[in-house]
């Protein structure tokens, strides 16, 4: 008889929602099945960025700042994720899959509680409303990537129901924005999560293995001299 007992089971991503102050979990949303696939884009806060108006690189002013960054890279997720309730549930599920639907979009939505204060605000003629605060939100993807993020696209695509009409089948475009220190202010507990996460991308770059200029073709020359 084959057993399996050594089979590690897989780790799931997901989405956290935290108390910002206490950093207690709020929320824990595990994503039924991880994407098959992760579109990363990093793009660099250059400070010689916005060159002159023909767009030929950065100005005379600007060479100074060259190598020079204004912060941190920003950085975006984009993955799709799939929902199956013939697959999740072993019980009865007489809503489908709405409750799943319905958590990741309040990720993005104030709380009617939230919407009615801000409503009696303006009532009482409230010259100017504080824009509504969201809870800190996290994406984990494994224990080498916690990171804080804002949800900056979700799409869903609804492909089968049950007989009552509640989706039971969806796949949903979820794109994530990174959140830096940039984004948050000082002393955020996001801030402090965002400053892990890029001492953990740290470690695994001082991990990776070097290269040596002889597999350049490089080895024995003055190239990197400037004296050709």
């Amino acid at each position: 008889m084959t057993r399996y007992a050594d089979i590690p089971k897989p780790i799931r991503s997901g989405i956290v929602v935290v108390d910002p102050d206490t950093g207690a979990p709020q929320r824990v949303i595990v994503l039924q099945f991880n994407p098959d696939t992760l579109e990363r884009s990093v793009a660099p806060q250059s400070a010689g960025d916005g060159g002159d108006a023909g767009g030929g690189g950065t100005g005379s002013g600007d060479r100074n700042e060259a190598l020079r960054l204004k912060g941190p890279a920003q950085e975006t997720w984009k993955f799709t994720a799939e929902i199956d309730a013939t697959d999740q549930f072993e019980i009865a599920a007489p809503d489908g899959i709405h409750p799943q639907l319905a958590t990741l979009e309040m990720l993005v939505q104030p709380t009617t509680a939230q919407l009615r204060a801000a409503s009696k605000l303006s009532q009482k003629g409230a010259i100017e409303i504080s824009p509504i605060e969201m809870p800190l939100t996290l994406f984990t993807w494994g224990s080498k990537r916690v990171m804080p993020v804002r949800l900056t696209e979700l799409s869903v695509n609804e492909s089968a129901f049950d007989v009552n009409l509640n989706p039971i089948r969806a796949s949903l475009s979820i794109g994530l924005k990174i959140l830096t220190v940039s984004d948050l202010p000082a002393g955020h507990r996001g801030a402090d999560l965002y400053l892990a996460h890029l001492a953990q991308k740290e470690r695994l770059a001082a991990a990776a293995r070097g290269g040596s200029t002889g597999g350049l073709g490089l080895a024995g020359t003055n190239v990197f001299s400037g004296r050709g």
